[in-house]
């Protein structure tokens, strides 16, 4: 994960994780990106053993750090915020290489590197608005042409950065373009704007293929595009609307099978805008809002697969 002690502990989800995890008896251990290494092909981490308290001003204690073959451990949760760079893939290798070698990884890292947050939705095409992936500097000028109001964004960010809405009037729109693809270097994603977006963007979360029944919609503050909370978005728990159930029908089964336990959809009025797969969040305000224990759903899905894999 990242740095435990620069964390927002009153809302961030992977510390909701580790109470859980504790909560059901398992003994905790924390890493970084650095704390993983490969040797000889077997994958070993700097491992400190950590206790956590629900707690906004203490929220963790930590042990003595130590040297542990990866993959003796039962389960690792891989939750490092994006950027999705070369050092992300390289801790995915490592992951993959304790996996293979007996420890359940939450997600699996094959499927971390395969399923691109933006791109994935690809696969669900009939479930989202219009979208181009691509460098072409005419061609994603030309989607624009074609329809009239667009989402411009990085295929890398996230918290809404780099995302940019060019409207009808195409103002700034080659600025925006060649910018966002360093003059056609670095591939991009394009979206129809959806107009729904001024009643939230919905983080659907789900557990084991199954979407738990209560989103979270981000909706934008005054003349801001963006719903995200980073992005100074408003957060309104909400239970799933009819069109919510359906997408997480069709993708569920699609992420069980990838191995992708813990996920979070969003979802722009009925459609499907991106997949985030790498370290989803808004199970604090959910929980509150509603009492559910989105954390617990995850450790006992992790508990079911250790215990099949015993049996």
């Amino acid at each position: 994960m990242d740095p435990i002690a620069g964390i927002k502990p009153y809302k961030d989800t992977t510390l909701a994780l580790m109470l859980a995890a504790q909560k059901r008896g398992f003994a905790l251990r924390y890493l970084e990106m650095h704390d993983l290494w490969l040797r000889d092909g077997v994958a070993y981490g700097r491992a400190t053993p950590v206790t956590v308290f629900d707690d906004k001003k203490h929220w963790f204690e930590l042990g003595e750090p130590e040297e542990v073959e990866l993959g003796r451990l039962d389960a690792i949760l891989m939750r490092k915020d994006p950027p999705f760079d070369l050092e992300y893939i390289t801790a995915s290798y490592i992951l993959e290489r304790a996996e293979q070698a007996g420890a359940l990884v939450v997600n699996r890292p094959a499927s971390l590197r395969d399923c691109n947050e933006k791109v994935f939705i690809s696969w669900f095409a009939e479930l989202c608005a219009p979208t181009l992936i691509s460098r072409d500097l005419a061609r994603l000028k030309a989607f624009h042409a074609e329809q009239r109001d667009v989402i411009y964004k990085p295929l890398d960010g996230m918290g809404g950065t780099g995302i940019f809405r060019v409207r009808e009037d195409a103002l700034n729109l080659g600025s925006v373009i060649e910018s966002l693809t360093q003059n056609g270097r670095h591939t991009i994603m394009a979206q129809r704007y959806l107009p729904a977006i001024v009643e939230g963007d919905t983080r659907v979360l789900m557990v084991d293929g199954e979407p738990v029944p209560y989103g979270l919609a981000r909706v934008p503050q005054g003349s801001e595009t963006r719903g995200n909370l980073a992005a100074g978005g408003k957060g309104e728990p909400r239970p799933l609307t009819p069109a919510q159930q359906h997408i997480a029908r069709v993708v569920g089964p699609e992420l069980k099978k990838r191995g992708l336990l813990f996920v979070g959809l969003d979802v722009i009025g009925d459609r499907l805008t991106e997949i985030n797969v790498t370290s989803p969040t808004c199970a604090r305000e959910i929980d509150a809002a509603y009492g559910t224990d989105i954390g617990g759903l995850l450790i006992e899905a992790i508990q079911t697969r250790l215990a099949a894999r015993r049996a």
